[in-house]
């Protein structure tokens, strides 16, 4: 045992739960392992009333049913025991978050002001004896020959966990356990499944980060002004809900890509949020436009304008958030051009608007017609710009370029400030292309109406001006 941990106590603690997250389920059982660094001096265990229903599949698990808890004392009645054993010690658990969230959710909820340094078994078995493809309790325990009887039960549990705990404190001939309860140590903010490693190697620069999952696949795509200070309010606080209690338990692995600005992070973290679609992303997807303006031509010849909801990947000559917009846009379109209301439908909303003709009026031509809806749809195509933005690089070599393509998000990516471009041509084609949508627009040009000296309209874009 490495000499640095004299003289501090350790509480190993175990609960049992009606669910997965502080927030809206209750402790049933729980069990506390007092631990001086050398032997167990001092032990609590009991079940608890979680005032109320234990749900089947939690009763499946752990064999817990709401009989046995009937008559135990609710959380309340050893609030005062279990915050007397715990404070002032350091709290051990195996994935410790889960469990610290519980205690401290309960005591805080009694009154008792809660807060003490943490161990994670699973964190330093990882550190301490690497090379299992598992870290669960049951695997460690096999793979360590540990006795673990009663599994899922709190007694059970805790009492394997020590075994381990005392284990790992021999094992410990390097000072990793010291290290980690130091106070300026992330160790125990961590999710408990992710290198340390991949923490130290975040930049603070603006950018985008990825959270992947065991198998790699990417959970949570972030943007920020400064990549590791982000990072780090993720797993900052005791947020009980169950999204994030799920969310901290299945990230394995953190990969970034730093970006020149933030507004380039932005748009970046929304191409790769609609590219990936990752589960914990909810924020952004709020955003997607849901009704479109649509062009096509009916059996007559007619071309038709119509506002509808949009299909994924169906081209339409605008997007809006809601269906009013669409019709307001459409109206300002029929009045401006002179068009036939009749011609064009209105979503769910039926042609109401040419019900007050007192008698059948005949559909304009069909040359005539369509060159009109042909002019309309050319002379919003022009009203669009296409321009640049201009701005740092990630270096002092280089500058970022974000290209807008007649009101789209076209391309962005960076140029040497010695590049070799000759043409506005050589330029565009330099940049990485990406799709863009209608919420990143909006962001553009909030920051062109905050920055308009970055924007240069493409015609008066030359290679010089990079």
């Amino acid at each position: 045992m490495n000499k640095n941990n004299k003289n501090i106590e350790y509480a190993i603690v175990d609960i049992e739960t009606t669910g997965g997250n502080a927030a809206g389920s209750r402790i049933t059982e729980i069990a506390i392992i007092i631990h001086n660094g050398t032997e167990i001096i001092d032990r609590f265990e009991t079940l608890v009333n979680p005032e109320k229903e234990i749900p089947l599949p939690i009763f499946a698990l752990t064999g817990i049913n709401n009989e046995m808890v009937a008559h135990a004392p609710i959380f309340g009645d050893i609030a005062a025991q279990v915050f007397s054993m715990l404070d002032g010690r350091v709290f051990v658990a195996h994935n410790v978050n889960f469990d610290y969230s519980f205690v401290k959710h309960q005591l805080d909820a009694e009154g008792y002001k809660f807060s003490v340094p943490k161990l994670c078994t699973v964190r330093m078995s990882r550190k301490i004896r690497p090379g299992f493809n598992s870290y669960s309790l049951g695997n460690l325990c096999r793979n360590l020959e540990i006795p673990l009887e009663n599994r899922h039960r709190a007694g059970g549990d805790a009492e394997a966990t020590t075994i381990l705990f005392s284990r790992l404190l021999q094992w410990d001939e390097n000072g990793i356990i010291p290290e980690m309860l130091k106070r300026n140590s992330k160790e125990q903010q961590l999710p408990p499944n992710l290198p340390k490693s991949d923490f130290e190697n975040l930049p603070d620069s603006p950018g985008v980060y990825y959270f992947r999952d065991k198998s790699g696949k990417v959970i949570y795509v972030g943007k920020a002004v400064n990549i590791k200070k982000r990072v780090t309010s993720h797993f900052t606080g005791h947020n009980p809900n169950p999204q994030r209690q799920n969310f901290l338990k299945n990230i394995y692995n953190i990969s970034f890509e730093i970006c020149a600005t933030e507004l380039m992070a932005l748009l970046l973290e929304c191409v790769e949020i609609k590219r990936l679609w990752p589960p914990y992303n909810r924020a952004l997807k709020k955003f997607e436009p849901k009704f479109g303006l649509f062009h096509y031509k009916d059996i007559a010849g007619y071309t038709r304008l119509a506002v509808g909801k949009l299909n994924k990947n169906q081209p339409c000559i605008r997007v809006f958030h809601q269906l009013h917009e669409g019709i307001n846009f459409l109206l300002n379109l029929i009045e401006e051009h002179q068009l036939d209301i009749r011609l064009c439908y209105f979503g769910q909303q039926t042609n109401e608007f040419g019900k007050s003709f007192s008698e059948p009026i005949p559909l304009p031509d069909v040359l005539e017609h369509n060159q009109k809806i042909e002019n309309a749809l050319e002379q919003l195509q022009k009203a669009r710009p296409s321009y640049v933005i201009i701005d740092k690089g990630r270096n002092k070599d280089e500058q970022s370029c974000i290209w807008i393509e007649k009101g789209e998000f076209y391309a962005m990516g960076y140029i040497e400030k010695d590049s070799d471009l000759t043409s506005l041509e050589d330029i565009k084609d330099s940049l990485v292309r990406y799709p863009g949508n209608h919420y990143m627009m909006q962001l553009i040009d909030s920051f062109v109406k905050k920055y308009p000296g970055k924007l240069k309209e493409v015609d008066s874009v030359g290679v010089n001006c990079l």
